[in-house]
């Protein structure tokens, strides 16, 4: 029998095979960063954005739709019915892995033209036949995440990307040593999502089969105590027809959808305004830099800190929709603030680490071209650092707004939280178009971070009044004051740690730096809380087990000092 997952299960197996697969996605990133030059380096970036867009776009909506689907019938005994569910949504998966595929073909050279970066349609049309069988890859994902068994996509989310970058780096290599041109190098690593996406395939394949044999064991052992399953009023409706379980995904699926979209759409923005609204104020060049460290050095680096989030975000919602159709309205309340906690408190540490380290992180992952155009985040740097500091910076508030979907999903509310993800995408598009033209890439990353923070405002009053959940309460000053005194010492000790480790040769300075950073918050960052009573004694039994150990040392000093 296949065992279900915890929320903090499910988001620890998540989250741990989702970081695996974004180190392992920066590992490829460097070395064909270091085989290609910009034009090779942009358009194998511009093809990875909009495969990802593409692949939220067929994928993203749908999954998330069938887990709630499946999370709330499976709680109530509709077991014929989620089987019924599965189906329609592989033949969907089909249908969307055709139409993806020749939709990227036909609009690769149209999309080229008009972002300025002809140089990119190959590598564009390579990517394309990737979404032939990740749509289907998808629809089993979301099976399974309702089925609270998150360990099948997690594990063929790490071979995918081992298959990914192995035949994406050996390719570019081969083309460098053979002398071909960066155009080329650039389709050849674009062609490492297509057999990322066949192992991927093969290892769903493989989980499917053994669930299918678990729930064979299963049936055979309870159909003598079955009962029949009488409908009663306020659960989901009964999906006796393929056409009412498309109405239904479709209902559920287009808000997910459009709210999931939203970093990719974001990225899109940056990716193809960049260059036509600065080009008129800022030289050519400059530009084009700017386009390559952000597409290539920030969002990669960026990718990081959200990852716990996404795990959160998919192991959240099928626990909070099953409890929310059983009416064990406690149970929402209670999970949904251990989320938003964990998102918060343990997002925090990994943005810090990323963004007061942006120099040394940059300069250690990849090859750099400083600029004395100005000064860089919190001391001197180059310009590709600034960008890296200052869009990591930004992704705290996109994992609180992406948590907060989650619990709104769960809570029935897609089109509340599409409406305020769309508003804050609005907002940042104005903003862009705006700011870009005078401050450059910097209008375009501050803008992100606008977009972000007005989501989880406003989804946060929403939640409040639907369930009473509180982040922190009036534990906010302490927080902040927590937060200040990290980034400030912290800066501090980046400064001095490059001096300190200058005489080192190669990348080791960085290194050792960004060691040394990581070390300080990791330490500064728990006392910090407990010492400011951000986090006090009475809560630490609210989490679980393992963390309680963790944190139990804290608490006791804490208690002590009230005491004394």
């Amino acid at each position: 029998m296949v065992k279900k997952d915890s929320l903090i299960k499910g988001t620890v197996i998540l989250a741990a095979t989702a970081l695996i697969a974004r180190v392992l996605g920066i590992f490829q990133r460097v070395p064909l960063q270091h085989a290609m030059d910009h034009e090779g380096n942009t358009a194998f970036g511009q093809a990875n954005n909009i495969y990802l867009l593409l692949l939220v776009f067929a994928t993203a909506g749908i999954p998330t739709a069938i887990s709630k689907m499946v999370s709330e019938r499976l709680v109530l005994g509709r077991r014929e019915e989620v089987n019924r569910i599965y189906r329609a949504a592989i033949r969907f998966g089909v249908i969307a892995g055709i139409v993806m595929t020749v939709l990227l073909l036909i609009v690769a050279p149209f999309y080229a033209e008009l972002s300025d970066r002809p140089g990119s349609t190959l590598a564009i049309q390579a990517i394309a036949p990737s979404l032939l069988l990740f749509p289907v890859i998808a629809m089993m994902r979301g099976y399974f995440q309702g089925r609270q068994f998150m360990i099948a996509g997690g594990i063929s989310q790490i071979v995918e990307q081992i298959a990914r970058v192995v035949v994406a780096v050996g390719l570019v290599y081969t083309l460098l040593g053979w002398g071909y041109s960066n155009r080329i190098m650039a389709a050849g690593g674009a062609l490492g999502s297509v057999f990322g996406s066949v192992a991927a395939f093969l290892v769903m394949l493989w989980y499917a089969y053994k669930l299918r044999a678990s729930d064979r064991t299963e049936s055979a052992s309870a159909v003598d105590g079955r009962r029949e399953y009488v409908y009663k009023p306020g659960e989901p409706p009964v999906l006796s027809r393929t056409q009412d379980i498309y109405k239904a995904i479709v209902r559920i699926s287009i808000p997910i959808l459009l709210t999931a979209m939203t970093v990719q759409v974001i990225y899109l923005i940056d990716q193809t305004l960049l260059i036509p609204l600065s080009q008129w104020r800022f030289d050519p060049g400059l530009s084009e830099m700017w386009l390559d460290v952000l597409i290539n050095n920030a969002q990669s680096i960026a990718g990081i800190p959200p990852v716990l989030a996404v795990a959160l975000s998919t192991s959240l919602l099928p626990i909070i929709s099953s409890a929310f159709a059983a009416g064990e309205h406690e149970k929402v309340k209670r999970q949904g603030g251990l989320a938003m906690r964990i998102a918060v408190f343990s997002g925090l540490p990994v943005v810090l680490v990323l963004s007061i380290g942006a120099y040394a992180v940059d300069h250690f992952l990849f090859k750099t071209e400083e600029s004395d155009a100005i000064v860089g985040f919190l001391f001197k740097s180059g310009e590709g650092s600034a960008i890296v500091g200052l869009l990591t910076a930004g992704t705290i508030f996109q994992i609180t707004m992406m948590t907060s979907n989650a619990i709104l999903n769960g809570l029935g509310k897609q089109r509340t939280a599409m409406r305020h993800t769309l508003t804050g995408v609005a907002v940042k598009l104005v903003l862009s178009v705006a700011l870009t033209p005078f401050f450059g890439v910097y209008g375009l990353v501050a803008a992100t971070s606008i977009c972000f923070i007005l989501a989880t405002v406003w989804n946060m009053v929403t939640i409040r009044r639907l369930t009473g959940i509180k982040v922190l309460g009036d534990r906010w000053p302490g927080f902040i004051a927590a937060l200040a005194v990290i980034i400030a010492a912290g800066a501090v000790l980046v400064y001095f740690g490059l001096q300190w480790f200058e005489p080192l040769s190669w990348r080791w300075p960085y290194f050792f730096t960004i060691c040394l950073i990581g070390l300080f918050v990791c330490v500064a960052y728990p006392v910090l809380l407990f010492a400011l009573k951000v986090i006090r004694a009475e809560d630490v039994e609210s989490y679980p087990a393992r963390v309680r150990k963790l944190m139990r040392p804290f608490a006791k000093l804490q208690r002590s000092r009230a005491n004394g």
